[in-house]
């Protein structure tokens, strides 16, 4: 049989809060699942990561969508001084079983973790920001939870802002979306995911949700096997998780990051982590912000 568990994100006005689509626990549960062991991130995305972070010479990482922290867990790992937020309590609990595994270890006992909207970022943990971070990252297509209540972006364009404060100048910011150009020309998201080399994932269906002739809702049915085995004709003991997401273009996407740093950042995009004329149509755009 498959189980089905249905989410929405909402991110709200900073005064409502954030709604937590992981509220009852068991959506946060299938998705340790589905991005499997926590050394199983691809080799591309670690070495494209580490070595970009290395490379700038960052040291104090700033994770603000660390989920079960996967990625955080992972720059700890390679040297890296760490705060992880996110807005779900249930996915960071996650990551504070892992802290409190690995206590014994320096790295992981000063690592820090907090809950915090990115709505109100800048003063959920200004006591942390100092005179900013070497890097901030928003990666795993985390961004595109956002929606656009108001039709105008004026919500993401405020977590923009107040990712921007946080990164101390000479810093980067790294954020990531897939590749939604090509998802609402198609109709197809591709199964196979550059981030995770998980074995649980069986299929993506993709539907596209327009309003007033524009595409404003994309949504994801993940079907995941608990047991690891990838037979699209066997529905026993499949999962399967709905995530809906805001379709951002590249154009408008890098319009809005420009203005956020105020014009004042180098901007690199990647697609799949490589060079943008070396892959026709990339799964997922990667925006490197260098900021003056």
């Amino acid at each position: 049989m498959v189980d089905s568990v249905f989410l929405t994100r909402s991110f709200g006005t900073p005064a409502e809060g954030v709604k937590d689509q992981y509220a009852d626990g068991k959506a946060a549960k299938v998705w340790e699942i589905f991005i499997g062991d926590k050394n199983q991130r691809t080799q591309n995305y670690r070495d494209f990561l580490v070595g970009l972070l290395k490379e700038k010479g960052c040291k104090r990482i700033l994770d603000v969508a660390c989920g079960t922290g996967v990625d955080s867990v992972m720059l700890l790992e390679e040297g890296f001084e760490v705060v992880s937020v996110d807005a779900s309590d249930k996915m960071l609990k996650y990551a504070l079983k892992s802290r409190w595994e690995r206590r014994k270890e320096p790295a992981f006992d000063n690592w820090v973790i907090e809950e915090a909207n990115w709505l109100t970022l800048s003063k959920d943990i200004s006591h942390l920001i100092g005179d900013g971070f070497d890097a901030v990252i928003c990666l795993g297509n985390s961004f595109a939870h956002m929606p656009d209540l108001y039709g105008d972006q004026r919500e993401q364009k405020q977590a923009f802002a107040n990712f921007e404060r946080c990164v101390k100048p000479g810093g980067l910011f790294l954020i990531d979306h897939r590749n939604y150009d090509y998802i609402i020309e198609t109709g197809n998201t591709p199964s196979k995911c550059i981030y995770y080399n998980s074995r649980h994932m069986t299929d993506i269906k993709t539907s596209v949700l327009y309003i007033s002739g524009k595409p404003a809702i994309v949504t994801l049915d993940y079907m995941i096997t608990i047991d690891g085995k990838s037979n699209k004709n066997n529905s026993d003991n499949v999962n399967e998780f709905r995530l809906s997401y805001y379709p951002h273009r590249l154009k408008v996407f890098s319009e809005m990051l420009a203005e956020a740093f105020r014009f004042k950042a180098n901007h690199t995009i990647y697609a799949d982590f490589k060079p943008m004329e070396m892959v026709e149509n990339p799964g997922f755009y990667i925006h490197v912000m260098e900021k003056y």
